[in-house]
């Protein structure tokens, strides 16, 4: 069933309106309890947890609206009421519509497309994608590729250094037309792999049942064998998101591209007060201690507070944290208003869910410390704090 549907802005006009129809479409798989990326998602769902200070499946609508869409289906089956609220707030100040999709049960990655076929099935082609992808979104690209190939789907595809570890597509390098695809290959086979990003007619609604359906391995192959299915290369960075390591890898292609492309929206460098080293995105609303080195790769969140003297690297600052005097974070998630005691060092992908107070002087490395809970002893070894 549809959960809800956002009206468009009170300020479009009927003409308008009607004007929206005949634009593209796009759904998001949003999933369910984002288990990869406890414990933040034990406060919010997955696609709300910021990624460099906006939700993170707000990159993609973003992106998704530049190219020309303005009717985004985000399709749920978890806490569906708390990201009506979010979403409406966005769909107004973009000026799009964003409908909710809620499942009774999971569908697989297939199914959803088909309990949205009534907004997705109107002639003209529509995006689907993973939520946890971060990357360019060369969206308008893709249009023009798939059209001009004329058929029934396109997958972009991200290479990898080590494809054995992958699902390989295997396709004719010259047109991009899909041959196969190789699950974990131990021979190679080729090195690109699925990047969770699609265009397709809406044919491929009569392949899928409104039942759970898997489309990597039941569509796809199905469309490969007709010669349906092309693959395009993702130029630029790529990365899933959805667990923490490949979280604080994606921050850092993130800030690197963003430094390379667009360095003003960055921390400015020079700073009388403390030292920002390379690409780092800070709110204006952080505060900021003396002497404090910033960098690479760091992202302050609003009204935060950094003490004096910190040292902070690769790491990610949610909204309302406290970080006291001298503490060292290194390859870090900070959860939502948090505080980091006075000296304290935190290391190894260590990850503090909301509400979690580390105390003066302790060393956390690779701890998932779950909400709302005091640390009052160190963690040595990579441990869940429940």
């Amino acid at each position: 069933m549809i959960y809800t549907n956002f009206p468009y802005p009170l300020s479009t006009t009927h003409n308008q309106q009607r004007q929206r129809t005949t634009t593209m479409k796009a759904l998001i798989l949003v999933g369910g309890f984002g288990t990869r990326l406890r414990p933040l998602t034990l406060s919010l769902p997955k696609p709300l947890v910021p990624f460099a200070n906006k939700p993170m499946v707000m990159h993609q609508v973003e992106a998704l609206k530049e190219a020309g869409v303005d009717h985004v289906v985000l399709a749920v089956n978890y806490r569906a009421e708390i990201m009506e609220d979010e979403m409406r707030q966005h769909a107004e100040r973009l000026g799009i519509q964003i409908t909710i999709s809620q499942e009774k049960e999971p569908l697989g990655t297939a199914g959803p497309l088909k309990l949205a076929e009534s907004i997705l099935r109107d002639g003209e082609p529509f995006f689907v994608l993973n939520s946890d992808v971060i990357c360019n979104f060369p969206f308008t690209d893709l249009i023009a590729f798939h059209k001009n190939h004329g058929c029934e789907g396109t997958i972009l595809v991200t290479k990898v250094e080590e494809p054995s570890k992958y699902g390989v597509v295997v396709s004719d390098q010259e047109t991009g037309r899909i041959q196969r695809f190789v699950e974990k290959p131990q021979v190679f086979v080729g090195n690109r792999i699925n990047a969770g990003l699609y265009i397709f007619n809406p044919e491929i609604l009569d392949r899928i049942e409104l039942r759970p359906t898997s489309i990597e391995q039941e569509i796809f192959p199905a469309m490969a064998a007709a010669n349906n299915l092309y693959a395009m290369d993702l130029p630029g960075f790529w990365m899933d998101v959805g667990q923490p390591p490949d979280y604080l890898k994606g921050l850092v292609l993130y800030l690197s591209s963003v430094h390379a492309t667009a360095p003003e929206t960055l921390a400015a460098a020079d700073n009388s007060d403390y030292e920002i080293v390379g690409p780092c995105l800070i709110h204006p609303s952080a505060k900021i201690g003396r002497g404090c080195k910033i960098g690479p790769h760091v992202v302050i969140g609003p009204n935060t507070t950094i003490g004096a003297g910190c040292r902070l690297q690769r790491c990610a600052i949610f909204e309302g944290v406290q970080v006291k005097a001298h503490a060292w974070l290194h390859s870090a998630i900070i959860g939502w208003r948090s505080t980091v005691g006075a000296w304290a060092r935190l290391e190894g992908v260590t990850v503090l869910g909301e509400d979690v107070n580390v105390k003066d002087e302790l060393y956390l490395n690779g701890a998932r410390v779950l909400p709302h809970k005091s640390i009052k002893a160190s963690v040595a070894e990579p441990a869940i704090i429940m």
